[in-house]
């Protein structure tokens, strides 16, 4: 890089802030939750036994439910991310540390888009009624085994890209934290 391009990347950085808004921190952190949760929740209802009835479609409509929830919590957060700066870069990382950073987060983002609506498309080519916390919502076409089964294997593809994306995003984190202590965590902290 020449060290004209250089010096009008710090000038860019001037204006940009040193900490998310509060709006995408409280988004980042509700969704935190809720992902964990979903994720920890779908791991779990594999297990469950389809005997007897009732019970395993009792947790499958809940993390249905929490995952349109959480659909739509993502689109506002994608919203408010393209549409709100944030802050620089850490100073001291190589610029392959910020390109990895920046293809992570992206990645992330396409993973909390897929995931929901693969969800969803699973669901809705199935036999049974998609339920949002009991109340049936509208079908919107006819069963399909097929479309069942290229969504729910999409559905469960892209939740483990996702864990392991959450398992690299809390390792930089920590490695931020703890090793380099730049205090970059409290750049998605609630103090101002």
């Amino acid at each position: 890089m020449s060290q004209d391009s250089a010096n009008n990347n710090n000038l860019s950085d001037v204006n940009l802030p040193l900490q998310y808004d509060r709006m995408l921190v409280v988004l980042h952190w509700v969704l935190a939750i809720g992902l964990f949760y979903q994720l920890g929740l779908g791991l779990w209802m594999e297990d469950i036994p389809k005997d007897p009835p009732g019970v395993r479609a009792e947790w499958f409509n809940l993390h249905k439910s929490i995952g349109i929830c959480l659909g739509f919590l993502i689109l506002w957060r994608l919203g408010w991310r393209v549409t709100h700066s944030v802050p620089a870069p850490p100073i001291g990382n190589t610029d392959f540390q910020n390109k990895l950073s920046q293809w992570a987060h992206r990645l992330l983002y396409v993973c909390m888009v897929i995931l929901p609506v693969s969800g969803f498309m699973g669901s809705s080519f199935s036999q049974y009624p998609v339920k949002f916390f009991g109340f049936p919502l509208p079908k919107w076409w006819d069963p399909s085994p097929e479309g069942k089964e290229l969504f729910s294997e999409i559905h469960e593809v892209t939740a483990f890209v996702m864990m392991i994306i959450i398992i690299l995003h809390i390792s930089a984190a920590v490695w931020h934290q703890w090793v380099k202590r730049d205090g970059l965590l409290s750049r998605m902290g609630w103090s101002r």
